[in-house]
């Protein structure tokens, strides 16, 4: 049974935003977004160097719908809309402070362009001043005149959440408690909290728009993206918009497997948001593998109503992506629901630039040094607002020469200036850093803080002291560091950016004196995911991790022995709400053992595999012990990197490849055909004999194979249909079409038999519909600089 909603929050008053803090293009983008979506007219912006009275305006046709909503008074025809923005709070907007717009209507009249006239302004208008303007509107030659003073533009925007949806940033602005209900506010409090300067400094851009407008249709959203770029503060803005249009409460989840535990069938008001979904900074396989199994009961929330936003780096989702089984959920092959959020417009890039700088924390002659380059900074290649983010922040230009080519290559360079900052750090910010690094990666530095023995051991070897490592916490925050609570983590402290801790494994892997107790004091999970133990002169990948030096082979190897040998103990399976899902402490244990076998498989040099078989000799016989299917267990990647290692015996390989063939024609499994792994392991007449086995043991039996006839699909996913497809295509690219017939042939039969049912409805196209209405693209650039009043 649905529980009942609470009462809506009522703050008294009316509803007030502090549009004084908006630029002025960002207070003219709010004037069109009323327009447009309030309205519902379309309009277009005017150059500046060309304006006829329209600065900061917009011009059209005015056209009433039929159910008089947007009509305000204002007939058919063409109107002009005036933006008037100061940056002054409680200022008033007289008669004199319009003296060029009145002298310059009458040619627009003449022209035929403003038969309306409707003033916005985020001052106080009085009435005898409202009184003067229309007085001289109309002496003009307008014929219906109208002023809304930033009273109206507040109450529009409480009234409207459609337009809260494509405006988010103005949750920032104001008093949430007068728009949001109690559970809502509550959440979306801690939201903002979380964040206050990124949502003081967001830009609407495109990537945005698509990801609320497939958030809506579809209750889905993939957002991808190169570090840095914004991906998190758009899904953090959907989260804020979800909980004021569709009374969502947010779960901020870290694997599919989670979502799915939190996943309540009776509220249809859930935002479900997970960062960097297959992998933080490099793909991390059981997490795609995770998603794969997990789509069906997820596809099933969103039919319920439930919203879901990932993110996700560019080049670990093109890794993952081939592990999907995009089938599974059809909006993600039809890249409905798939956004780049580093598609930017040169004008968007001017807006995000501008809020930092002006939301930062630079004295004024700065701002004023850097105006004539920002031009220039918001073309830089590639553009990050992260960096963005950064130069308006003392702590992060300390060294920066302030010219054109200076400020261009902090925005295109972090990495560098990320050392140079953390090298400058004192003692104590250093091992505050050092401390935050060292907790789990998927958590924070918890707080309050209590020290344990390796952690003091960090403050020791830095020089610091447990009094000033607080201190230090405190300091950072805001810069590098950010205060976590539900529903973003535990309480604590964790790096603001992934691209900050990536810097500090960079720095930190040059600081002898630090390196050794740091990685005693790291997690399992931060030591899985942060570390790697490849060659020195290896070639740079994707995402930085902490390298560790050959004479720290041995003290790694053995940690990760340790967690291959650990057993399970408790239960394994249970039942919740009629669904078959692993219990988070077992999800937990195969996690950790798959991460091991990605650790050595991609993540080891040929000297640290040496060094982890001096420890663990056990390790190639184990990694026999391997199941279907092929093209998801992970055991195969070990024993081929060992066998690239020149450290793989004949015999274990051989019986390797006794078991692939057992499992090629028993299960059936075609995934040895296409797996990396086993293009390594086998030998180009062992796959020759391989195909031969199948054509002589499988096929003759696929008639009354009970696999094929009995066991059940699961809904979108059916490994073994993909086995026969992918024997039939292997056998048509050797040109015996009559085997592949067998297999097609045995395709379609499988096609036929039902589905497991899961007791839950699957999404249709009923629950999520298009947000109709005019279009939501933003106005053509004005002309004016977007920088031409940072430094006021």
């Amino acid at each position: 049974m649905t529980a009942a909603r609470p009462a809506r929050v009522a703050a008294p008053g009316s509803a007030s935003f502090d549009l004084h803090t908006l630029g002025w293009r960002a207070f003219q983008d709010l004037c069109a977004a009323v327009i447009r979506t309030v309205w519902g007219q379309s309009a277009h912006a005017f150059a500046d160097s060309n304006d006829g009275g329209r600065d900061g305006a917009f011009y059209g046709i005015w056209h009433n719908p039929a159910n008089g909503e947007a009509a305000r008074d204002l007939p058919d025809g063409p109107f002009v809309l005036q933006c008037k923005h100061t940056k002054k709070p409680d200022a008033t907007l007289s008669e004199s402070d319009l003296e060029e717009e009145f002298a310059k209507i009458p040619a627009l009249v003449a022209d035929g362009l403003c038969r309306s006239y409707a003033l916005m302004t985020n001052a106080r208008v009085t009435g005898r001043s409202e009184a003067r303007i229309r007085s001289r509107l109309l002496a003009a030659g307008v014929e219906y005149p109208l002023v809304f003073d930033g009273h109206w533009i507040c109450d529009t925007i409480a009234e409207h959440q459609k337009l809260r949806l494509f405006v988010p940033r103005v949750y920032g602005l104001g008093d949430l408690a007068q728009i949001l209900d109690g559970r809502a506010y509550e959440q979306a409090s801690v939201l903002l909290e979380a964040a206050r300067d990124q949502v003081a400094a967001f830009v609407i851009t495109e990537p945005y728009r698509k990801a609320a407008q497939a958030l809506k249709d579809h209750g889905f959203v993939l957002l991808l993206g190169d570090p840095a770029v914004g991906k998190s503060v758009i899904a953090m803005m959907l989260a804020l918009a979800a909980a004021d249009n569709w009374e969502c409460l947010t779960v901020k989840a870290r694997t599919a497997s989670e979502l799915v535990a939190h996943w309540n069938p009776n509220e249809p008001g859930q935002f479900f948001w997970v960062d960097d979904a297959f992998g933080a900074v490099r793909h991390e396989e059981q997490l795609t593998q995770d998603w794969a199994r997990s789509m069906p009961h997820i596809n099933a929330a969103i039919g319920k109503g439930a919203r879901v936003v990932l993110t996700s780096r560019s080049y670990i989702y093109r890794e993952a992506r081939p592990l999907l089984k995009e089938y599974a959920y059809p909006r993600l092959r039809e890249q409905q629901v798939i956004v780049d959020v580093e598609d930017l417009t040169l004008d968007e890039r001017r807006h995000i630039l501008y809020n930092h700088i002006t939301g930062g924390d630079q004295p004024a002659e700065v701002k004023k040094t850097m105006k004539p380059f920002l031009d220039q900074a918001a073309t830089a290649e590639p553009f990050r607002p992260e960096m963005a983010r950064r130069l308006g922040l003392r702590a992060f230009t300390g060294r920066l020469t302030l010219t054109g080519p200076g400020i261009t290559e902090f925005m295109t360079h972090p990495k560098q200036f990320l050392r140079d900052v953390y090298g400058e750090l004192g003692p104590d910010q250093q091992a505050a850093l050092a401390l935050v690094y060292a907790a789990a990666p998927d958590g924070s530095l918890a707080s309050p803080l209590t020290l344990d023995e390796a952690q003091r051991d960090i403050i020791v070897r830095a020089g610091a002291t447990p009094a000033g490592v607080a201190r230090g916490l405190e300091a950072l925050t805001g810069s590098f560091l950010q205060v976590t609570a539900p529903p973003l983590g535990q309480p604590g402290w964790a790096f603001r950016h992934p691209t900050l801790w990536e810097g500090f494994a960079s720095w930190v892997a040059t600081q002898t004196h630090l390196l050794t107790v740091l990685l005693d004091g790291l997690t399992d999970s931060a030591l899985l995911r942060r570390v790697d133990c490849e060659d020195e002169d290896a070639e740079e990948k994707n995402g930085t991790l902490l390298r560790v030096p050959p004479p720290l082979y041995r003290p790694v190897a053995e940690r990760l022995a340790k967690i291959l040998r650990e057993p399970f103990t408790g239960e394994k399976w249970r039942n919740r709400g009629g669904l078959s899902v692993s219990t988070d402490r077992y999800n937990e244990h195969r996690g950790r053992k798959t991460s091991v076998h990605m650790f050595l498989s991609r993540r080891s040099s040929d000297s640290f595999l040496r060094t982890y078989l001096d420890v663990d000799p056990g390790l190639p016989d184990r990694m026999l012990n391997f199941n279907s299917y092929l093209s998801a267990v992970s055991q195969p990647d070990v024993l081929a990197r060992l066998h690239q290692a020149g450290l793989l015996s004949e015999p274990v390989r051989l019986r390797a490849v006794e078991r692939v063939a057992e499992l090629a024609v028993g299960t059936p499994d075609s995934g040895w055909l296409t797996d990396s792994a086993w293009e390594i392991l086998l030998t180009a007449g062992e796959r020759a004999a391989l195909m031969q086995k199948v054509r002589e043991e499988l096929v003759p039996n696929l008639e009354d194979s009970y696999y094929l006839l009995e066991d059940e699909r699961e809904p979108g996913y059916d490994p073994i249909g993909r086995s026969l497809d992918g024997y039939e295509k292997a056998f048509e690219k050797e040109g015996d079409r009559v085997t592949a017939e067998v297999f097609a042939e045995a395709a379609r039969r499988r096609a036929s038999v039902p589905e497991k049912d899961w007791d839950y409805d699957y999404p249709g196209e009923e629950y999520h519909r298009p947000i109709s209405g005019t279009s939501l693209a933003p106005p053509a650039d004005s002309g004016r600089s977007v920088f031409d009043d940072i430094d006021q």
